[in-house]
Protein backbone atom coordinates (compact mmCIF):
# COMPACT_ATOMS: atom_id res chain seq x y z
CA UNK A 1 0.00 0.00 0.00
CA UNK A 2 1.80 3.08 -1.26
CA UNK A 3 1.84 6.17 1.00
CA UNK A 4 1.68 8.70 -1.86
CA UNK A 5 -2.07 8.39 -2.37
CA UNK A 6 -4.48 11.30 -2.50
CA UNK A 7 -7.34 9.41 -0.81
CA UNK A 8 -7.29 6.84 1.98
CA UNK A 9 -10.44 5.09 0.71
CA UNK A 10 -12.58 5.38 -2.42
CA UNK A 11 -15.86 3.46 -2.23
CA UNK A 12 -18.17 2.18 -4.96
CA UNK A 13 -21.79 1.59 -3.97
CA UNK A 14 -25.46 2.47 -4.07
CA UNK A 15 -26.25 6.15 -3.64
CA UNK A 16 -29.54 5.96 -1.75
CA UNK A 17 -31.68 8.06 0.57
CA UNK A 18 -32.74 6.14 3.68
CA UNK A 19 -36.21 6.55 5.19
CA UNK A 20 -36.21 5.31 8.80
CA UNK A 21 -39.46 4.12 10.38
CA UNK A 22 -40.21 2.41 13.70
CA UNK A 23 -42.63 -0.50 13.18
CA UNK A 24 -44.03 -3.53 14.95
CA UNK A 25 -43.14 -7.08 13.89
CA UNK A 26 -46.52 -7.60 12.26
CA UNK A 27 -45.73 -4.94 9.63
CA UNK A 28 -42.88 -7.10 8.35
CA UNK A 29 -45.09 -10.18 8.31
CA UNK A 30 -47.94 -8.40 6.54
CA UNK A 31 -45.69 -7.22 3.72
CA UNK A 32 -43.62 -10.41 3.47
CA UNK A 33 -40.34 -8.74 4.41
CA UNK A 34 -37.47 -10.92 5.74
CA UNK A 35 -36.55 -9.66 9.21
CA UNK A 36 -32.95 -8.49 9.34
CA UNK A 37 -32.57 -8.74 5.58
CA UNK A 38 -33.16 -6.65 2.48
CA UNK A 39 -36.04 -6.95 0.00
CA UNK A 40 -35.79 -5.32 -3.43
CA UNK A 41 -39.05 -3.61 -4.43
CA UNK A 42 -40.19 -2.13 -7.70
CA UNK A 43 -41.22 1.57 -7.62
CA UNK A 44 -44.96 0.79 -7.43
CA UNK A 45 -44.61 -1.57 -4.46
CA UNK A 46 -42.21 0.86 -2.77
CA UNK A 47 -44.77 3.67 -3.07
CA UNK A 48 -47.55 1.43 -1.74
CA UNK A 49 -45.48 0.45 1.31
CA UNK A 50 -44.21 3.99 1.93
CA UNK A 51 -47.76 5.35 1.94
CA UNK A 52 -48.73 3.05 4.85
CA UNK A 53 -45.90 4.27 7.10
CA UNK A 54 -45.05 7.33 9.19
CA UNK A 55 -41.37 8.11 8.49
CA UNK A 56 -39.34 9.42 11.41
CA UNK A 57 -36.16 10.40 9.59
CA UNK A 58 -34.96 10.79 6.01
CA UNK A 59 -31.19 10.81 5.55
CA UNK A 60 -28.65 10.16 2.85
CA UNK A 61 -27.55 6.55 3.11
CA UNK A 62 -26.37 3.55 1.17
CA UNK A 63 -23.95 1.07 2.72
CA UNK A 64 -20.67 2.19 1.14
CA UNK A 65 -21.68 5.85 1.39
CA UNK A 66 -22.24 5.36 5.13
CA UNK A 67 -18.77 3.85 5.39
CA UNK A 68 -17.04 6.80 3.70
CA UNK A 69 -19.09 9.16 5.88
CA UNK A 70 -17.70 7.36 8.93
CA UNK A 71 -14.18 7.53 7.52
CA UNK A 72 -14.54 11.26 6.90
CA UNK A 73 -15.72 11.70 10.49
CA UNK A 74 -12.55 9.92 11.64
CA UNK A 75 -10.41 12.31 9.60
CA UNK A 76 -9.66 10.05 6.62
CA UNK A 77 -9.59 11.37 3.07
CA UNK A 78 -12.37 9.68 1.10
CA UNK A 79 -14.13 9.50 -2.25
CA UNK A 80 -17.34 7.90 -3.49
CA UNK A 81 -18.62 6.55 -6.80
CA UNK A 82 -22.39 5.99 -7.10
CA UNK A 83 -25.29 7.16 -9.24
CA UNK A 84 -28.08 9.58 -8.35
CA UNK A 85 -30.58 11.28 -10.62
CA UNK A 86 -30.87 15.03 -11.03
CA UNK A 87 -33.93 15.14 -8.77
CA UNK A 88 -34.71 16.35 -5.26
CA UNK A 89 -33.40 13.26 -3.48
CA UNK A 90 -30.32 13.14 -5.69
CA UNK A 91 -29.45 16.75 -4.98
CA UNK A 92 -29.95 16.15 -1.26
CA UNK A 93 -27.63 13.13 -1.39
CA UNK A 94 -24.91 15.07 -3.22
CA UNK A 95 -25.16 17.98 -0.80
CA UNK A 96 -24.95 15.73 2.25
CA UNK A 97 -21.96 13.68 1.16
CA UNK A 98 -19.89 16.58 -0.16
CA UNK A 99 -20.62 18.74 2.89
CA UNK A 100 -18.88 16.22 5.15
CA UNK A 101 -15.79 16.32 2.94
CA UNK A 102 -16.21 13.29 0.67
CA UNK A 103 -15.08 13.76 -2.93
CA UNK A 104 -17.99 12.76 -5.19
CA UNK A 105 -17.20 13.14 -8.92
CA UNK A 106 -19.97 10.93 -10.40
CA UNK A 107 -22.24 13.20 -12.50
CA UNK A 108 -26.03 12.90 -12.00
CA UNK A 109 -28.05 10.77 -14.40
CA UNK A 110 -29.97 13.20 -16.63
CA UNK A 111 -33.14 11.08 -16.81
CA UNK A 112 -34.60 7.61 -16.44
CA UNK A 113 -35.05 6.04 -13.02
CA UNK A 114 -35.23 8.26 -9.95
CA UNK A 115 -32.68 8.39 -7.14
CA UNK A 116 -32.84 5.24 -5.02
CA UNK A 117 -34.72 4.93 -1.73
CA UNK A 118 -34.46 2.45 1.11
CA UNK A 119 -37.12 2.03 3.78
CA UNK A 120 -35.36 1.04 7.00
CA UNK A 121 -37.95 -0.61 9.25
CA UNK A 122 -36.82 -0.72 12.87
CA UNK A 123 -38.58 -3.16 15.20
CA UNK A 124 -38.71 -2.75 19.02
CA UNK A 125 -35.63 -5.00 19.42
CA UNK A 126 -33.60 -2.40 17.43
CA UNK A 127 -33.17 -4.82 14.48
CA UNK A 128 -33.50 -3.25 11.05
CA UNK A 129 -35.17 -4.71 7.98
CA UNK A 130 -34.73 -2.95 4.67
CA UNK A 131 -36.98 -2.57 1.65
CA UNK A 132 -35.09 -0.93 -1.20
CA UNK A 133 -35.71 0.45 -4.65
CA UNK A 134 -32.19 1.27 -5.88
CA UNK A 135 -33.55 3.42 -8.72
CA UNK A 136 -30.80 4.76 -10.97
CA UNK A 137 -28.13 3.45 -8.56
CA UNK A 138 -28.55 0.03 -10.19
CA UNK A 139 -27.37 1.47 -13.52
CA UNK A 140 -23.80 1.96 -12.31
CA UNK A 141 -21.37 0.55 -14.85
CA UNK A 142 -17.82 0.65 -16.14
CA UNK A 143 -18.42 4.04 -17.77
CA UNK A 144 -18.81 5.56 -14.29
CA UNK A 145 -15.31 4.53 -13.25
CA UNK A 146 -12.56 7.16 -13.37
CA UNK A 147 -9.26 5.24 -13.49
CA UNK A 148 -7.21 8.13 -12.11
CA UNK A 149 -9.61 8.64 -9.20
CA UNK A 150 -9.54 4.95 -8.26
CA UNK A 151 -5.76 4.63 -8.59
CA UNK A 152 -5.34 7.54 -6.17
CA UNK A 153 -6.82 5.49 -3.30
CA UNK A 154 -4.93 3.41 -0.77
CA UNK A 155 -8.03 1.18 -0.52
CA UNK A 156 -10.91 0.60 -2.95
CA UNK A 157 -14.03 -0.42 -1.00
CA UNK A 158 -16.79 -2.31 -2.85
CA UNK A 159 -20.38 -2.71 -1.64
CA UNK A 160 -21.83 -6.20 -2.08
CA UNK A 161 -25.39 -4.96 -2.65
CA UNK A 162 -24.31 -3.92 -6.15
CA UNK A 163 -24.07 -7.59 -7.14
CA UNK A 164 -27.83 -7.43 -7.70
CA UNK A 165 -27.08 -5.10 -10.63
CA UNK A 166 -25.74 -6.93 -13.74
CA UNK A 167 -23.54 -4.10 -15.00
CA UNK A 168 -21.98 -3.56 -11.61
CA UNK A 169 -20.35 -7.00 -11.50
CA UNK A 170 -18.19 -6.15 -14.51
CA UNK A 171 -17.57 -2.69 -13.05
CA UNK A 172 -16.38 -4.25 -9.78
CA UNK A 173 -13.81 -6.39 -11.54
CA UNK A 174 -12.61 -3.46 -13.64
CA UNK A 175 -12.40 -1.17 -10.62
CA UNK A 176 -10.44 -3.81 -8.69
CA UNK A 177 -7.98 -4.09 -11.58
CA UNK A 178 -7.56 -0.30 -11.62
CA UNK A 179 -6.88 -0.25 -7.88
CA UNK A 180 -4.30 -3.01 -8.15
CA UNK A 181 -2.60 -1.23 -11.06
CA UNK A 182 -2.21 1.78 -8.79
CA UNK A 183 -0.76 -0.26 -5.94
CA UNK A 184 -3.92 -0.10 -3.81
CA UNK A 185 -5.79 -2.70 -1.79
CA UNK A 186 -9.30 -3.98 -2.58
CA UNK A 187 -11.89 -4.41 0.19
CA UNK A 188 -15.31 -6.04 -0.22
CA UNK A 189 -18.35 -5.98 2.06
CA UNK A 190 -20.76 -8.90 1.57
CA UNK A 191 -23.56 -6.52 2.69
CA UNK A 192 -26.45 -8.96 3.18
CA UNK A 193 -26.93 -12.69 3.67
CA UNK A 194 -29.81 -12.89 1.19
CA UNK A 195 -27.66 -11.07 -1.39
CA UNK A 196 -24.91 -13.65 -0.82
CA UNK A 197 -27.40 -16.50 -1.38
CA UNK A 198 -28.38 -14.93 -4.71
CA UNK A 199 -24.81 -14.45 -5.95
CA UNK A 200 -22.66 -16.96 -4.06
CA UNK A 201 -20.60 -18.09 -7.05
CA UNK A 202 -19.89 -14.53 -8.16
CA UNK A 203 -18.83 -13.53 -4.64
CA UNK A 204 -16.55 -16.56 -4.38
CA UNK A 205 -14.90 -15.73 -7.68
CA UNK A 206 -14.45 -12.11 -6.63
CA UNK A 207 -12.92 -13.20 -3.34
CA UNK A 208 -10.48 -15.57 -5.00
CA UNK A 209 -9.32 -13.16 -7.67
CA UNK A 210 -9.56 -9.58 -6.43
CA UNK A 211 -10.09 -9.12 -2.67
CA UNK A 212 -7.49 -8.23 -0.02
CA UNK A 213 -9.89 -7.35 2.84
CA UNK A 214 -13.29 -8.96 3.44
CA UNK A 215 -16.07 -7.66 5.70
CA UNK A 216 -19.00 -9.89 6.67
CA UNK A 217 -21.32 -10.69 9.54
CA UNK A 218 -22.00 -14.22 10.75
CA UNK A 219 -25.01 -14.87 8.52
CA UNK A 220 -23.19 -13.59 5.44
CA UNK A 221 -19.97 -15.53 5.86
CA UNK A 222 -21.79 -18.78 6.69
CA UNK A 223 -23.95 -18.31 3.58
CA UNK A 224 -20.88 -17.66 1.44
CA UNK A 225 -18.88 -20.64 2.68
CA UNK A 226 -21.92 -22.89 3.26
CA UNK A 227 -20.95 -23.77 6.81
CA UNK A 228 -23.08 -23.97 9.96
CA UNK A 229 -20.87 -22.13 12.47
CA UNK A 230 -18.63 -19.07 12.65
CA UNK A 231 -15.81 -21.30 13.95
CA UNK A 232 -15.92 -23.32 10.73
CA UNK A 233 -15.78 -20.12 8.67
CA UNK A 234 -12.79 -18.92 10.68
CA UNK A 235 -10.89 -22.15 10.05
CA UNK A 236 -11.64 -21.88 6.35
CA UNK A 237 -10.62 -18.23 6.05
CA UNK A 238 -7.41 -18.43 8.06
CA UNK A 239 -5.94 -20.52 5.25
CA UNK A 240 -6.53 -17.74 2.72
CA UNK A 241 -4.08 -14.94 1.87
CA UNK A 242 -6.42 -12.13 2.88
CA UNK A 243 -7.64 -10.14 5.87
CA UNK A 244 -11.18 -10.90 7.07
CA UNK A 245 -13.18 -8.97 9.64
CA UNK A 246 -16.26 -10.87 10.83
CA UNK A 247 -18.74 -8.95 12.97
CA UNK A 248 -20.67 -10.94 15.56
CA UNK A 249 -23.10 -8.42 17.06
CA UNK A 250 -22.97 -8.17 20.84
CA UNK A 251 -20.07 -10.67 20.87
CA UNK A 252 -17.77 -8.23 19.08
CA UNK A 253 -15.77 -9.30 16.04
CA UNK A 254 -13.18 -11.78 14.82
CA UNK A 255 -10.29 -10.49 12.70
CA UNK A 256 -8.10 -12.83 10.69
CA UNK A 257 -4.89 -12.20 8.81
CA UNK A 258 -1.47 -13.75 8.33
CA UNK A 259 -2.70 -17.01 9.80
CA UNK A 260 -3.59 -15.33 13.10
CA UNK A 261 -7.03 -14.88 14.68
CA UNK A 262 -7.90 -11.91 16.92
CA UNK A 263 -11.05 -11.80 19.05
CA UNK A 264 -12.07 -8.15 19.43
CA UNK A 265 -14.62 -7.34 22.14
CA UNK A 266 -17.47 -4.90 21.46
CA UNK A 267 -16.91 -1.34 22.59
CA UNK A 268 -18.96 -0.55 25.73
CA UNK A 269 -22.13 1.46 25.17
CA UNK A 270 -25.17 2.48 27.20
CA UNK A 271 -27.79 0.91 24.94
CA UNK A 272 -28.84 0.00 21.41
CA UNK A 273 -31.36 2.25 19.64
CA UNK A 274 -30.99 1.28 15.97
CA UNK A 275 -28.56 -1.20 14.39
CA UNK A 276 -28.73 0.50 10.97
CA UNK A 277 -25.21 1.20 9.77
CA UNK A 278 -23.42 -0.93 12.37
CA UNK A 279 -21.50 -2.99 9.82
CA UNK A 280 -20.88 0.05 7.62
CA UNK A 281 -19.33 2.01 10.47
CA UNK A 282 -17.32 -0.98 11.69
CA UNK A 283 -15.79 -1.11 8.20
CA UNK A 284 -15.09 2.65 8.41
CA UNK A 285 -13.18 2.30 11.67
CA UNK A 286 -11.33 -0.77 10.48
CA UNK A 287 -10.21 0.82 7.20
CA UNK A 288 -9.19 3.99 9.03
CA UNK A 289 -6.78 1.80 10.99
CA UNK A 290 -5.61 -0.09 7.90
CA UNK A 291 -4.66 3.09 6.06
CA UNK A 292 -2.64 4.14 9.12
CA UNK A 293 -0.91 0.77 9.21
CA UNK A 294 -2.20 -0.16 12.67
CA UNK A 295 -2.31 -3.77 13.85
CA UNK A 296 -5.35 -5.80 12.78
CA UNK A 297 -6.56 -6.03 16.39
CA UNK A 298 -6.38 -2.23 16.74
CA UNK A 299 -8.21 -1.81 13.43
CA UNK A 300 -10.96 -3.98 14.92
CA UNK A 301 -11.06 -1.85 18.09
CA UNK A 302 -11.61 1.33 16.08
CA UNK A 303 -14.28 -0.48 14.07
CA UNK A 304 -16.05 -1.51 17.27
CA UNK A 305 -15.93 2.07 18.57
CA UNK A 306 -17.47 3.47 15.38
CA UNK A 307 -20.16 0.78 15.32
CA UNK A 308 -21.03 1.43 18.98
CA UNK A 309 -21.53 5.12 18.28
CA UNK A 310 -23.87 4.62 15.32
CA UNK A 311 -26.15 2.07 17.04
CA UNK A 312 -26.61 4.40 20.03
CA UNK A 313 -28.92 6.70 18.03
CA UNK A 314 -31.35 6.69 15.12
CA UNK A 315 -29.76 6.84 11.69
CA UNK A 316 -26.89 5.20 9.75
CA UNK A 317 -24.21 7.87 10.13
CA UNK A 318 -22.25 9.31 13.06
CA UNK A 319 -24.02 11.87 15.24
CA UNK A 320 -20.73 13.11 16.75
CA UNK A 321 -17.17 13.52 15.49
CA UNK A 322 -15.63 10.06 15.47
CA UNK A 323 -12.19 11.65 15.44
CA UNK A 324 -12.92 13.35 18.77
CA UNK A 325 -14.54 10.18 20.11
CA UNK A 326 -11.47 8.15 19.16
CA UNK A 327 -9.19 10.65 20.92
CA UNK A 328 -11.28 10.36 24.08
CA UNK A 329 -12.03 6.63 24.14
CA UNK A 330 -8.90 5.13 22.54
CA UNK A 331 -6.29 7.88 22.77
CA UNK A 332 -3.38 5.52 22.07
CA UNK A 333 -4.89 4.83 18.62
CA UNK A 334 -5.69 8.46 17.78
CA UNK A 335 -3.37 10.78 15.83
CA UNK A 336 -1.34 13.33 17.72
CA UNK A 337 -3.10 16.74 18.05
CA UNK A 338 -2.45 19.18 15.23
Amino acid sequence: MRPDKRHDVVAVGHAIVDVLVRVQEEVLQRHGLPKGGTALLDPARMDALYNTLEPELETSGGSAANTVAGLASLGSSTGFIGRVCDDQLGRAFRHDITTIGVTYPTPPSPGGAATGRCLVLITPDAERTMAADPGCARDLGEADLDPRFIRQAKVLYLEGYLFDDPGAKAAFRRAAAMAREGGGLVALSLSDGFCVERHRDDFRAMLAEHVDILFANGMEIMALLQVDAIADAVEHLRQRPLVAALTCGAQGSVVLGGGLVHAVPPHPLAGVVDTTGAGDLYAAGFLHGVTRQLSLADCGRIGSLAAAEVISHLGPRPAVSLRHLLSRELPHLAPAPD
